[in-house]
């Protein structure tokens, strides 16, 4: 189960390291990075997606 919460979190960090690359991209060549603009939205909704999985699977699992 605590292989589960690791992956959510990873989904975080992966999130967090894209929207980094986007930033760092406008601001140095002025050019939006729509690629990986994409890549950290789907991360973060995974996350959250996960988060909620996780809790559910948590809730079954003490019955």
């Amino acid at each position: 189960m605590k292989l589960f919460k690791f992956f959510q979190y990873a989904y975080l960090v992966f999130s967090i390291v894209f929207f980094y690359n986007v930033v760092s991209t406008y601001l140095n060549e002025g050019t939006l990075d729509i690629a990986s603009l994409l890549l950290a939205a789907a991360a973060l909704f995974m996350f959250f997606f996960r988060k909620k999985f996780n809790k559910k699977l948590e809730n079954t699992d003490d019955k």
